[in-house]
């Protein structure tokens, strides 16, 4: 594990001294400095990347049964370990509450468990033929080394859902972590150790690290999670290179409060979508829509579940803890500010609360009379922000949720089962949640449309991004076929040949 006097990257299966620079690690809660980051080098890389390809040639060389057995070796050391420490670490690095912290490296077991066993199945196609006497199939191959270029907020279960699935798929894995999880993220890549050596590393640093592992020549596949400037930015590396690249790239969620919703049950549901881990989420509710003739009941329950929660450490009982920058919540500020500067009412929040410590704390709020023209509805807030817009019906909530850039998820609730359906059809949205937001499912496509990202995923469609096809065509007899050069001269039209050959 790193720290600020031994700066250290994580290769499997030993710890390497790095010669690149240090930078400080700081709690966000209490902005005490907890340890040390380094950013690797350029020849560190070079020797990293190296391992991992040669590792990788023997990973694909494994039998499907092989590798599957040695990923729920994987999940079996993660289920035995202790992550307790891991997860305090999360909370010190970037703030999120311990039982959202520990609950995350709980979660990573079973996609690995998955994507072991699809893989398994999932290995081909025999297609009806084309010519008698031939055998004609396609196969799935790995890309090479894949690159996994990671966030701050689920720094490893993220990561675990791109991994287990390229790993599954026979690739090798070179991951980037976030810098402000860079800690947590190597101390959970200890139990990495069930995995053959050299297959996966981890190469922390700043943007400049990402960059170069893009345009290595040894390295074959991206996936990146972050905000749509960088995911283009990668977008754009990768293409030129010809390189396959998932991106998912944040998006400013809405959600929709109907006329038959159940109110209490939406205004709780609308409190942990939009404020869970300080609305530091992807698929956080950030815009509301809201009929009017349940506007103000909502709102007023909405409040009330609002003001029960807590503000503080993350290692402490609290919901909310700090964003993990004062570059993050000083956005936070110019969008709430720009907002009721343009005409929006605070119903709650709307400050950096007092007493909650030096870090970079802010207040849950909601913002009601909400207009198109604050910037608020047109930018990812990343902060504990819900923007209330009142709508005067169904169809209107529809349109303005759908006006949008981004189209990563929608949530709508209600007890109209054609409202459902409707919504369903109509959010322009690559995930909608019906009566229960952000949830997922390591066997359904994760991903968004518009400027939400490319690719996908979990499920089969994660997989498939880690793997490229091989068509084969193999005849058991060989005989020569008469479509074969040369061809008979009354195939020709001026010996009256055949019009169709």
């Amino acid at each position: 594990m790193s720290d600020s006097t031994s700066p250290r990257y994580f290769l499997l299966p030993d710890y390497w001294e790095s010669a690149g620079s240090v930078s400080p690690v700081i709690d966000p809660a209490t902005l005490e400095t907890v340890g040390g980051r380094v950013s690797v080098t350029e020849a560190e890389i070079e020797d990293v990347l190296e391992r991992v390809n040669a590792a990788q040639k023997e990973w694909a060389r494994l039998d499907a049964k092989s590798r599957a057995q040695t990923l729920h070796r994987l999940a079996n050391r993660i289920e035995a370990a202790d992550v307790t420490e891991c997860a305090i670490l999360m909370s010190r690095e970037m703030g999120k509450p311990y039982p959202e912290a520990i609950g995350e490296v709980a979660n990573c077991a079973p996609v690995f468990r998955y994507y072991a066993e699809l893989a398994r199945d999932e290995a081909g196609k025999v297609a009806g033929t084309t010519q008698a006497g031939s055998l004609q199939y396609a196969t799935y191959a790995p890309y090479g080394v894949s690159v996994h270029i990671m966030p701050f907020n689920f720094p490893i279960l993220l990561m675990c859902w791109t991994v287990a699935a390229s790993l599954a798929a026979g690739n090798g894995c070179v991951i980037k972590p976030a810098e402000a999880t860079t800690l947590s993220t190597l101390a959970f890549m200890e139990l990495f150790d069930a995995l053959p050596d050299d297959l996966v590393a981890c190469l922390p640093g700043g943007p400049d690290v990402g960059k170069a592992l893009i345009a290595s020549e040894k390295t074959h596949a991206v996936a990146f999670t972050g905000s749509v400037p960088a995911g283009q930015a990668v977008a754009s590396a990768a293409a030129s290179r010809l390189k396959p690249a998932i991106i998912e790239a944040g998006g400013s969620d809405p959600m929709v409060i109907t006329a038959h919703a159940p109110l209490e049950i939406a205004a709780a549901g609308a409190v942990t979508g939009a404020f869970h881990m300080s609305g530091q989420v992807c698929t956080s509710t950030e815009r509301f829509y809201v009929v009017d003739s349940v506007h103000d009941a909502f709102v007023e329950a909405f409040a009330a579940e609002t003001n029960r929660l807590r503000i503080g450490n993350g290692l402490e009982k609290s919901e909310i803890g700090p964003l993990v920058s004062e570059a993050a919540r000083d956005k936070v500020i110019r969008l709430v500010d720009d907002a009721v500067a343009k005409g929006a009412t605070v119903v709650c929040g709307g400050k950096v609360p007092d007493g909650a410590g030096p870090g970079w704390f802010y207040e849950p709020t909601i913002l009601t009379g909400c207009t198109d023209e604050m910037d608020i509805l047109h930018e990812e807030v990343f902060g504990p922000v819900a923007a209330i817009v009142r709508v005067p019906d169904f169809e209107a909530a529809l349109e303005a949720a759908n006006d949008s850039r981004f189209g990563l998820g929608a949530s709508i609730f209600t007890t109209d089962l054609a409202e459902a359906h409707e919504a369903s059809e109509r959010f322009e949205a690559g995930m909608v949640w019906i009566n229960n937001p952000m949830i997922d499912n390591d066997a359904l496509p994760f991903g968004g449309w518009k400027n939400s990202g490319l690719g996908r995923e979990l499920g089969r469609y994660g997989l498939d991004a880690f793997r490229r096809t091989k068509m084969v065509i193999l005849d058991h007899k060989p005989v020569r076929h008469d479509w074969w050069y040369p061809y008979p001269d009354d195939w020709f039209l001026e010996a009256g040949g055949r019009k169709h050959v």
